[in-house]
């Protein structure tokens, strides 16, 4: 086999699957579906501005501190005399009221940083800001509660950091058609037929061999199982559309999978950012919506927890540019069938009362919602995943 072949098709596969080197053997026969809860996570790209989201429009220093970005009452979808949503979410608004979101306002950690790289790198390992780690959270409950690789799957076609475990990788896919057509290539069956070589546990490029090894074996259970599903769920046509309607074929084949990752990008508005945002709002809530009710018709959303977060929040005031500039703590989205508190699971953050840079306070450390989902959703050792002890809240 040429060696330039080779190290040319296995940087593609590594970039695409992101397999560790010693998976276990390959398990024909998902789980059932009967109490089998699935968490589906959604990165909000850029640092969502969280007072253009959840607007508190019954208060005269929002729109002192953005007299012309400010989001008049008549424009919001009210939620209570004080407080409404963008106009765009009116699709959320419809889950709000059967009872199937949460909002939780003033999310953020100490020390907050601005930078968006290491600010997404904090939400995704669950350090604190002066802390680094080379795993992420959802990459550590692999590591100590996966079954396989695709245990967790990224609907992309690389890996974040959160699904990066310390000793086990999630996998990453947009099309398990294509992960598995490309899994057949040649060069794969090539690999497999010299699994067995004895230099290859002492040869250097071991690792690269095992890991393709693997994602052969991912890939045709995935393609294998998701396939047996299809959906007549019309979703928006746009990518954020098809990672979720993706994610919903997986989750509804009953594929044995308990993590998804979908994100959507674009969300650092410096500029316009009225215009932008809107767009960016209904892409997402109609998305959602489609997502949800896809669910529904399959009888899976009742297991399904749907939790969205974006680095972080921007400042109070506009800038110059009738945008808004990187800020501190932000609100959260929970969205299920299985709520204990549901609508606005908190107030929102004092606009009189901001920290010595002008940003709002944050009040609940986002550790805690990640403790409280790995705790009373997934089942699992939070201090275990996250490496310390955080309160747990109480919207499950």
């Amino acid at each position: 086999m040429d060696r330039r072949k080779f190290l040319k098709q296995s940087s593609l596969a590594s970039s695409l699957f992101f397999v560790p080197s010693f998976v276990r053997a390959f398990e024909q026969v998902a789980s059932s579906s009967l109490g089998y809860k699935r968490l589906v996570i959604i990165q909000l790209s850029g640092g969502n501005d969280g007072l253009n989201t959840i607007i508190p429009f019954g208060n005269d220093l929002y729109y002192k501190a953005r007299p012309t970005l400010g989001i008049k009452a008549n424009d919001t979808i009210k939620l209570n005399d004080e407080i409404g949503l963008n106009g765009s979410l009116t699709p959320l608004k419809r889950l709000y009221d059967n009872g199937h979101l949460t909002i939780i306002n003033n999310v953020g950690y100490p020390n907050p940083v601005r930078s968006h790289f290491r600010s997404m790198d904090i939400w995704q390992t669950a350090t604190d800001s002066d802390k680094f780690s080379q795993s992420g959270w959802l990459g550590r409950y692999l590591d100590a509660y996966g079954k396989q690789p695709y245990s967790a799957i990224e609907i992309n076609d690389s890996l974040s950091l959160a699904m990066k475990g310390e000793t086990t990788n999630a996998i990453a896919t947009q099309d398990p058609k294509v992960f598995y057509n490309l899994s057949k290539d040649p060069y794969f069956q090539n690999i497999h037929n010299h699994k067995n070589d004895a230099h290859l546990s002492e040869h250097n490029l071991g690792y690269l061999y095992k890991s393709m090894i693997a994602a052969e074996s991912s890939a045709k259970y995935i393609y294998e199982t998701s396939k047996t599903v299809s959906t007549t769920k019309a979703y928006p046509n746009n990518t954020f559309g098809k990672q979720l309607k993706t994610t919903a074929q997986f989750i509804n084949s009953k594929i044995d999978s308990k993590v998804f990752y979908c994100s959507l990008n674009g969300f650092d508005t410096h500029v316009n950012q009225l215009n932008n945002q809107k767009r960016l709002l209904k892409t997402y809530a109609e998305g959602v919506e489609a997502f949800v009710q896809d669910l529904k018709d399959k009888d899976s959303f009742k297991d399904t927890l749907i939790l969205t977060f974006s680095e972080f929040g921007r400042r109070v005031n506009q800038n110059a540019n009738v945008g808004t500039d990187h800020g501190t703590a932000n609100n959260v989205f929970i969205i299920g069938d299985q709520l204990k508190k549901q609508g606005l699971y908190n107030n929102m953050a004092s606009l009189s009362d901001l920290d010595i840079n002008g940003d709002l306070k944050f009040e609940i450390d986002f550790r805690t919602i990640y403790a409280t989902v790995l705790n009373k959703w997934l089942e699992v050792d939070d201090k275990k995943i996250l490496n310390k002890s955080f309160k747990q809240l109480d919207f499950i």
